[in-house]
């Protein structure tokens, strides 16, 4: 295996048609010899936190969504948080971008337990998953861009523009040659 992934962005290529994932931009949460494992940052669904929690937490109805993080495992609820902890079975993606699962960190942030440090968060449901090999197969292939995630891009405030706003970077970031600002009638 070539250098993990993890904390990366991988960004849907123009050539990629799996309806899971075209124009995604997935934040890679995990990648080793077994495989990889992230979710779609740019999939906002249309339920709210509320309603998706509301068998596990009595919360008020707000306006946050829940997102759909990917193909794999769409009961399984994940979330991604900028309010660090000292706790080894939530990993920094990238610095201070964090992952959980446990009943117990979906409380204390969805409930605000930390209400003096404000902790932005989004719950996904699913998640993308690639067995040993496969996610380096389809790069061969072309099928995905690389960038290095952030906390601003993670949250987003409109989810809908990421996938272009990261194509455009990576393109830009390749450039040979700047691109100049040129006047149409010059052509």
């Amino acid at each position: 295996m070539s250098e993990s992934l993890k904390g990366q962005f991988l960004i849907a290529g123009y050539r990629l048609r799996d309806d899971n994932f075209f124009k995604s931009v997935v934040l890679i949460v995990e990648h080793n010899e077994q495989g990889a494992m992230g979710v779609i940052v740019n999939r906002p669904s249309d339920e709210t936190v509320s309603e998706t929690l509301a068998g596990h937490f009595d919360l008020p109805e707000t306006e946050d969504v829940v997102y759909l993080g990917g193909p794999v495992e769409p009961a399984a609820l994940f979330i991604v948080h900028d309010g660090g902890v000292d706790n080894p079975d939530e990993p920094e993606i990238v610095p201070g971008i964090y992952v959980a699962s446990s009943a117990e960190t979906f409380e204390r942030i969805v409930r605000g337990a930390d209400d003096d440090i404000p902790v932005r968060y989004r719950i996904y449901k699913g998640c993308a998953g690639w067995g040993p090999g496969q996610l380096e197969g389809e790069m061969g292939r072309g099928d995905w861009l690389l960038n290095p995630a952030t906390e601003e891009v993670v949250f987003h405030d409109d989810p809908y523009s990421v996938w272009e706003e990261q194509v455009n970077a990576v393109y830009a970031r390749h450039r040979l040659l700047p691109h100049p600002e040129v006047s149409p009638e010059w052509n």
